[in-house]
């Protein structure tokens, strides 16, 4: 809630300069200009006398030449002038009725009236300028009589009309401008006020707003004043907020993105510590019981011995293969691992992997169908594409089921190929289809422990796959499961 509101106190301010300067006007007015206007008077008269010294000490008073520069004075001034020679005779005069004018001139000069004062403003050797008052006509002159440079008398008389009553009137007009004048500007002051604080109030809204996070508000620009100017660089403080705090956010974002990969390191560390230590204990404890047993001669047969031999040899292999494929996980997953892309046969590839494979597909009574000899060449790396297709070939071998069937087939794309591994079989549950391929970690962990797996090699081809920058995943299918990879079939 704003409490001292701006267009209030703007026209406020103005309304107090307007009637301040009235006052000052109405003041000075009363005070000084009854004294301007007698001191405007004296100049007048003194000019006057001046023009008229000159013409006498020409001896032009009564040339023609001067008649109009008489006249001039005496109407222009509104002074009454009388000119006398030293024999009394008339030389000049601003009247017809001169005999009328003289005699005032003598009665003011002499003082012949009883309510008469008078006050000497001025007085040299060539004439006297005084200020009579009648008081009984309430009326005062400006008189100046002197001797001219000819020796001629000359009187002058103006009057000063009712100052007073001037001042009263005038001042009276200047109240009657300045109420109107207030009138006036307190409408002027209200409507320049909102106009000024409108966009200023418009700017307090858009600060509010900003203040709640809030930078769609945009402040319209409608001319090239400060406050324009003050709009503009607010809308570019909000712009430059918004685009900081959107980085913050971004940061902040990355920051508990790191803090969350640094949590899930931690704990796949330590599943992974436990998923080794869990897969050593069982051949370390198989290779201790056997090699003690081969120390105390138990069996004393050769048969004995020799078995008590494999079954050592056997579980340190399955130690050595588990210690190489978490050696290679490891420097896929670092990017340690070298990707040598080079173009070659994937049909030839594949045909080589199942003859790799015809003893175990035998042995468990698999049928393999691939019918394709067409070749299909792909960009990527052909040991590391051999892995992927032995890992998917062993794990459909071991999971076969039902019909015992596998099916290894392409799928064309334009800049890429699909190559699928189906067998027949138990579905993969829906909740583990995304965390297969995660180390050690095993859907039917008594099933992988009869054919001795790791829970590793879907994690290798994970890797595999990502240093190609290629997809690879699992669907499950009404009759069994279905693994599938992509290569690049052109150069990117």
């Amino acid at each position: 809630m704003i409490k001292r509101s701006l267009t209030l106190q703007y026209t406020g301010t103005i309304l107090s300069l307007v009637a301040g300067t009235v006052l000052l006007c109405w003041v000075i007015n009363s005070t000084f200009l009854e004294y301007y206007y007698t001191y405007n008077k004296q100049n007048v008269m003194l000019d006057g006398f001046s023009t008229i010294n000159a013409q006498s000490a020409q001896g032009a008073l009564e040339s023609e030449d001067f008649d109009v520069g008489f006249e001039k004075i005496c109407v222009n001034g509104n002074i009454a002038i009388l000119i006398i020679s030293a024999d009394g005779s008339i030389v000049r005069a601003s009247v017809n009725d001169v005999k009328a004018l003289k005699r005032q001139f003598l009665d003011v000069l002499f003082g012949n009236y009883e309510d008469t004062s008078s006050e000497v403003l001025k007085k040299t050797n060539s004439y006297v300028l005084e200020k009579q008052a009648d008081t009984r006509l309430n009326a005062e002159y400006l008189i100046l009589w002197g001797t001219l440079s000819d020796g001629n008398l000359i009187l002058m008389r103006t009057a000063l009309e009712s100052i007073r009553e001037s001042v009263w009137i005038s001042n009276r007009f200047l109240a009657y401008i300045g109420i109107f004048a207030v009138i006036v500007s307190a409408i002027i002051s209200s409507f320049a006020s909102r106009k000024i604080a409108e966009p200023i109030l418009e700017l307090t809204e858009i600060s509010r707003r900003m203040t709640d996070l809030d930078f769609n508000a945009k402040y319209r620009i409608k001319g090239e004043n400060e406050i324009d100017q003050l709009g503009e660089h607010m809308n570019q403080l909000s712009e430059t907020l918004e685009k900081t705090i959107s980085e913050l956010k971004s940061a902040n974002n990355e920051l508990q993105i790191d803090i969350e990969k640094k949590t899930q390191i931690d704990e796949m560390r330590k599943e992974f510590l436990s998923n080794v230590s869990h897969e050593l204990k069982t051949p370390l404890a198989l290779i201790q019981g056997y090699a003690e047993g081969l120390r105390e001669c138990i069996h004393e047969d050769e048969a004995s011995r020799d078995f008590y031999c494999e079954v050592i040899m056997d579980e340190a292999d399955k130690m050595n293969q588990m210690v190489k494929k978490l050696l290679t996980l490891n420097q896929l997953e670092f990017g340690n691992e070298y990707v040598a892309m080079e173009r070659f046969d994937l049909t030839e590839l594949i045909h080589g992997v199942i003859q790799s494979s015809s003893i175990l597909l035998k042995q468990n009574e698999i049928t393999l169908t691939f019918k394709t000899d067409i070749p299909m060449y792909v960009w990527a790396d052909e040991f590391k594409v051999e892995e992927v297709i032995t890992n998917f070939l062993s794990n459909a071998i071991h999971h076969a089921e039902a019909e015992k069937r596998i099916d290894i087939k392409y799928t064309q794309m334009e800049d890429y190929v699909r190559v699928s591994v189906f067998n027949t079989g138990k579905q993969i549950p829906e909740e583990d289809l995304d965390r297969v391929w995660i180390k050690f970690y095993k859907v039917d962990k008594a099933r992988t422990r009869e054919y001795g797996g790791s829970g590793i090699g879907l994690s290798i081809v994970k890797a595999i796959m990502d240093s190609f920058h290629r997809g690879c995943g699992v669907i499950n299918h009404a009759d069994g499961v279905e693994f599938w990879f992509e290569l690049d079939t052109k150069s990117r």
